[in-house]
C-alpha cells in the first residue's frame, strides 16, 4: 500500500514538473488549447473627418494552436487587410461598377524568443509588444484610415463598402505553404463584411 501511494505521489510530481516546464518555455501570451483559428469583423464604419472620409474597423483574431506554435518557433505570419468601396451601377447589371476607393494593408507578425516580445510591422513602421493578445489587437484595429476625399463622394448617393482580413499563405516558407493546402489550422480569413455608405 505504501509503494502505491509513493508511486502516485511521484507521478503527480512528474506531471506537475512537466506542466511547469511547458508553461515556462512558452512565449508570453501563448494560450494552450487555444480556440479554433478565426478572424471576425466586429465593426466597420466610414465617417467624415477633417481631410475627407476615414475608415475605422475592428477585427477579432484567434490564431489557433497550429499558428501560435509556428509563430513561437520563428515562422513569420503575414496578414493583409483588404478594403474596397464602389459605386454600384445596378442598372448595368453591376458589370461596370466604379471603384471609388480601395487598399491592401499588410502586416508581418513575428516572435523574438531572445527578447520574448512580439513584433508587428506594417511597411516601415513596427511596434514591439509583450503579449500575443496585444499584437493581435494592434493588427485588428484600423483607426482613421483615409479612404476618400470630400469631393470623391456625392451627397445622397449610396456606395457599397467591403472589408476583410486574411493570412497570406503565399508569404509562408515553402514547406508551410504545402501544409496550408486544405488545412483548417493554416487557412485563416474573415468573411467579407459589407455595408452601405451614404454621405
Amino acid at each position: 500500500m505504501v509503494s502505491i501511494t509513493r508511486c502516485c505521489r511521484r507521478l503527480r510530481a512528474s506531471l506537475l514538473l512537466l506542466l511547469l516546464s511547458l508553461c515556462v518555455g512558452a512565449p508570453p501570451g501563448f494560450a494552450f488549447g487555444a480556440a479554433d483559428p478565426s478572424i471576425d469583423v466586429r465593426s466597420a464604419e466610414i465617417a467624415l473627418g477633417s481631410d475627407g472620409y476615414d475608415l475605422d474597423a475592428v477585427f477579432q483574431i484567434e490564431l489557433g494552436h497550429t499558428l501560435e506554435d509556428a509563430l513561437a518557433k520563428g515562422v513569420a505570419l503575414n496578414f493583409v487587410t483588404e478594403f474596397e468601396m464602389v459605386y454600384e451601377r445596378w442598372y448595368l447589371l453591376n458589370l461596370w461598377n466604379r471603384t471609388v476607393s480601395g487598399f491592401d494593408q499588410r502586416f508581418r507578425l513575428t516572435y523574438n524568443a531572445l527578447t520574448r516580445q512580439y513584433r508587428v510591422a506594417a511597411g516601415a513602421l513596427a511596434q514591439n509588444v509583450d503579449t500575443l493578445q496585444e499584437a493581435l489587437a494592434v493588427m485588428g484595429h484600423v483607426r482613421g484610415r483615409f479612404v476618400a476625399a470630400r469631393d470623391d463622394l456625392e451627397a445622397g448617393t449610396a456606395y457599397s463598402a467591403q472589408i476583410r482580413m486574411r493570412l497570406d499563405t503565399s508569404q509562408l516558407p515553402k514547406p508551410f505553404q504545402i501544409n496550408a493546402i486544405g488545412s483548417r489550422g493554416w487557412n485563416l480569413a474573415s468573411d467579407w463584411y459589407r455595408w452601405t455608405v451614404k454621405p
